[in-house]
């Protein structure tokens, strides 16, 4: 149900729905007791449960606990089954066919016939991932199949069970694809009785379904009794009872309930308290060792600073960054290594590699040779540059949010030392964003977080076919595109990796961008969990959770 707010009535009427469906869980199921909810706090808010629009982190938490795909991936990154038990491709590999469970239903709903959740078929897969495509829908994620999907027999549904996809051209990340939360598999009727109205009636296949949600103040999803997974010993999964979000924006306010036990745990930690709780070796105080558990975890992201480098624009062309030799010296002139220690309190790792992050199979640092703090390297690149010599050097502006502002800071003064004049300009997310999309930020900071557990998916911000976004800096080269196209088709791993390494280490070589470090997954989680386990795509993973 929607709850339309009016002051604090919205809530109380959360509050009582969750504590009537858990008592009357627990009178259903003795195994279970009322205090087997999941507390969690999401500052910057949800802003849809339609997984076609699941496009930031905040959504996917969410849109992953109510809503299933054909695969999913598992903790070491592979490509497992979830509604698809197998499939098989076809030796031109175009052609993929998935067999489907048969045990899988729908959350309950007044849209179906019954009220009752039917069984999810080959239709259903057909119309979630066609939805995506749509222009009306017009999904965030409609980019993942555009030009890849056969235009007449892309989907389609051999029987209630079958499901077969077909390609274009070979694309052998489809897998990593379909594991994105855009695929979620959603039915036709509940979508259609709500339309747009559907970011707020979600209805899927999940191991939790919606009970209520006030916008601003809290959400409630509850255990799905008919999910079709088990554990090993025979026991239907998930363990929890059901799930509380709420949403303080302040993050002093989501710790000190953290520490008051209402919140089971908090992702990442806030720079406000972070010299409170972790040493500058990224380890928690002695005093907090028996207070609560500290997780970390590589995490696929890229944190990173972008150079355009599109010499079609006569003002990239008059930059002092058009230079690669000026742009190398940026990449030398910094200390990662102190920048870490003292402003990240040595949460992630030096980006001292490739753009590729730690994590990733093809990963090998002895292979891609990245930068490393070397001023007297960046002093003679930019002597043999010319910068050095210029009488009037131009201001090189650099463009961020407030939360990297910091970070900037620190790299402006240390290139400073050795003579690159930097101005940080810190501007809003919104239209940083836009900036960049419109290929108008000379200089800017930026990230990248893995779509799908694939290096392709960094690789293709420099594929000079593609726009921005994903290629921010307009990189072009013909010995990059060629590769890249290679890798695309190739299905030999060793083969296939060094194609990635060759590509990341022209790309370093080149420096279209300024690696900073590679992220790491960072939790604080109560004592009381177990099996609530990280993963390098930072999903919010609970289905094997248990609360004691």
């Amino acid at each position: 149900m929607k709850i339309n707010k009016q002051s604090g009535i919205g809530l109380i009427m959360v509050q009582a729905a969750v504590v009537f469906t858990i008592q009357l869980s627990s009178c259903k199921n003795h195994h279970h007791d009322t205090k087997k909810i999941f507390h969690y706090n999401e500052a910057t808010g949800i802003a849809t449960l339609d997984p076609a629009f699941s496009k930031n982190q905040s959504i996917i938490w969410a849109v992953n606990q109510l809503y299933n795909r054909l695969v999913e991936t598992d903790s070491n990154l592979q490509v497992a089954p979830s509604l698809a038990k197998s499939w098989e491709v076809t030796t031109d590999r175009l052609t993929y066919t998935f067999h489907l469970r048969r045990d899988v239903f729908f959350h309950d709903n007044a849209s179906f016939s019954t009220g009752k959740g039917r069984r999810m078929t080959a239709n259903d897969v057909v119309y979630s991932l066609a939805r995506i495509m749509d222009p009306e829908i017009a999904s965030s994620g409609a980019w993942i199949f555009n030009n890849r999907i056969d235009s007449i027999e892309g989907f389609s549904a051999l029987n209630d069970s079958t499901f077969r996809l077909k390609l274009r051209r070979p694309f052998n990340p489809v897998l990593g694809l379909l594991s994105m939360h855009y695929c979620s598999i959603v039915p036709r009727e509940v979508v259609e009785k709500y339309r747009k109205d559907f970011r707020n009636h979600p209805c899927g296949t999940g191991p939790f379904q919606f009970k209520a949600w006030e916008e601003g103040q809290a959400m409630i999803l509850v255990r799905n009794p008919n999910y079709f997974e088990s554990d090993q010993s025979g026991n239907r999964l998930p363990y929890l009872d059901g799930i509380k979000i709420s949403f303080y924006d302040n993050k002093a306010t989501e710790f000190l309930l953290f520490r008051q036990g209402k919140l089971d745990f908090i992702n990442d930690i806030d720079p406000s308290f972070k010299d409170e709780l972790l040493s500058k070796s990224g380890n928690l105080k002695h005093e907090w060792k028996h207070k609560l558990m500290l997780s970390k975890h590589p995490y696929l992201n890229t944190e990173y600073l972008g150079i355009l480098v599109d010499t079609s624009d006569p003002a990239v062309r008059r930059s002092p960054l058009a230079n690669k030799k000026v742009r190398q010296a940026i990449n030398y002139g910094f200390d990662r290594r102190k920048m870490m220690l003292y402003l990240r309190n040595s949460i992630g790792t030096s980006a001292e590699s490739g753009f590729v992050p730690i994590g990733f199979p093809s990963f090998n640092a002895n292979l891609v040779r990245g930068y490393y703090f070397d001023p007297i390297k960046a002093k003679r690149l930019l002597d043999e540059s010319g910068y050095t010599a210029s009488k009037d050097k131009p201001l090189i502006k650099l463009l961020t949010i407030a939360t990297y502002a910091d970070m900037a800071s620190f790299i402006a003064r240390e290139l400073e030392e050795i003579g690159i004049k930097i101005q940080v300009e810190v501007i809003q997310k919104s239209l940083l964003l836009e900036q960049t999309a419109k290929s108008i930020a000379p200089f800017f900071r930026a990230s990248w977080m893995a779509d799908y557990p694939d290096a392709e998916n960094y690789l293709s911000l420099f594929y000079s076919k593609n726009p921005a976004p994903p290629n921010y800096t307009r990189f072009s080269n013909r010995e990059v595109d060629r590769m890249y196209e290679q890798a695309l088709v190739e299905e030999n791993d060793s083969v296939k990796f060094d194609l990635y390494r060759k590509i990341d280490q022209i790309v370093i070589e080149e420096a279209p961008v300024v690696p900073l470090w590679y992220d790491e997954v960072i939790r604080l989680v109560s004592p009381r969990l177990s099996g609530f386990n990280p993963n390098a795509l930072n999903l919010l993973e609970l289905r094997y959770a248990q609360k004691n």
